[in-house]
């Protein structure tokens, strides 16, 4: 069955700007024009509303959003609410408001999933930009303007609230705050992502850059926004973060555990995916640089690298000293260790990818490794001089020996090798009046 094969898209609970409400429905007296036909404008925003049995708050929190929109959005909006496969009232309750509210319509889908919920609605969308929030409205609603206007005036593709960007004022719990925070720190470190919080309810697209990413987004769940969010990225495109108020829902119905599980084993597929080259959209410019990643994330990365570069010489170096002899094995391994290191920290630590540069990159990378060979040479001259010929010894101090020089070494690759350049991430920061 086909996700579209999913949605309900009964006329008596699907209503359109502009439809005519029948005589025998009602009509809220505070709108009395509702009963007249008129054209209906283009819609630029379309806010989805994504609800699973949530009939206490369904109807408070989605007059709420209308009243705002209502109140002067500069912009023609629409609001879908998007019901998952509720088991409660949550659906005739959306059904109610469709009718009720001109630029309000109701979809169910007969199987749950937030992924899946946001694929089918966003697909048959007509707006110019889709959106969507948490029915909880956790997130201020005056940063909804500010997330969707570059949107509009083209100057970003996707845009994404975010509760740990400067001025993002959060009220949460400790545990909340602490998986939150971590599994940002994941995604940096593993996917070498820039943008701040994967994770907020409260996103929006660009409808042509959504109809290309979302064929290429695999999950159906929680892990959904991250994916968009990495593909979007991964493909060059503008991501443009709002920070926002948000206050913590108490009564969330998330998963916590099973939505950690789920969300380790989408960043596991997506790097396995990256490693096949796949997960690129044609058409779309791509950036060549290398991405911004702040110092802390490069030194996890670089760290973390040399870890495994560090094992793999002390392998090779233990199997080939005894054929080859000490001097021959430390430069076979060591030749070894650099290429491969170089290749690592230039697709993860610094992010470069393609063949641009990647010729001088790794040359560049192999004189910077001159300095740890110079000085595993000098070592074991000296361990000769002084007649130590144990390889455990001699392995022990030239892993000391690699350690110390992977400091400089990092200063080269990042100051000389792998030069930054301007981030394609752009923060809105909201003025004093």
């Amino acid at each position: 069955m086909t996700d579209q094969a999913l949605l309900t898209l009964d006329p008596q609970h699907l209503r359109h700007p502009g439809e005519l409400v029948g005589p025998d429905e009602p009509v809220r007296g505070r709108r009395p024009d509702r009963g007249v036909r008129r054209p209906a404008p283009p819609t630029t925003i379309e806010i989805v509303v994504l609800v699973y049995n949530e009939e206490t708050i369904l109807a408070t929190s989605v007059e709420r959003l209308v009243d705002y929109l209502d109140e002067g959005f500069p912009f023609s909006w629409m609001v879908t609410i998007a019901d998952n496969a509720s088991t409660d009232r949550t659906w005739s309750i959306a059904c109610r408001l469709a009718t009720e509210l001109p630029s309000l319509r109701a979809v169910h889908l007969d199987q749950k999933g937030r992924g899946r919920a946001l694929q089918v609605t966003w697909s048959a969308s007509e707006a110019a930009v889709v959106a969507y929030m948490d029915v909880d409205l956790s997130t201020d609603l005056d940063a909804l303007l500010p997330l969707v206007a570059p949107l509009v005036s083209g100057h970003s593709d996707v845009a994404i609230g975010s509760r740990l960007a400067a001025g993002a004022q959060i009220v949460r719990g400790a545990k909340r705050e602490v998986i939150s925070r971590g599994y940002n720190l994941i995604l940096r470190t593993a996917l070498g992502v820039r943008f701040s919080d994967a994770q907020c309810g409260f996103k929006a697209v660009r409808a042509d850059v959504a109809r290309q990413l979302l064929p290429l987004v695999e999950d159906q769940g929680w892990f959904f926004d991250t994916e968009l969010l990495v593909l979007a990225e991964r493909n060059g495109l503008r991501i443009h973060e709002v920070p926002v108020d948000w206050v913590d829902d108490p009564d969330s119905r998330v998963d916590i555990v099973g939505t950690a599980r789920g969300d380790l084993k989408g960043v596991g597929r997506m790097m396995a995916r990256f490693a096949r080259g796949d997960g690129t959209v044609g058409g779309v410019t791509r950036s060549e640089a290398p991405a911004p990643h702040s110092l802390e994330q490069q030194i996890v990365r670089y760290a973390s690298i040399g870890v495994v570069s560090t094992l793999l010489f002390a392998v090779l170096f233990a199997v080939l000293a005894s054929p080859l002899g000490t001097v021959p094995a430390d430069i076979v391994a060591l030749t070894t260790c650099a290429v491969v290191n170089t290749a690592a920290n230039r697709r993860l630590t610094f992010a470069f990818q393609g063949r641009a540069g990647r010729v001088r990159h790794h040359l560049a990378g192999l004189a910077v490794s001159l300095l740890p060979l110079g000085l595993t040479l000098l070592t074991l001259g000296a361990l000769d001089a002084v007649g130590v010929t144990s390889v455990t010894v001699v392995l022990a101090l030239l892993t000391v020996v690699n350690l110390a020089a992977t400091t400089v070494r990092f200063v080269l690759l990042r100051s000389w090798v792998f030069r930054a350049s301007k981030p394609v991430i752009s923060t809105w920061t909201p003025t004093a009046a």
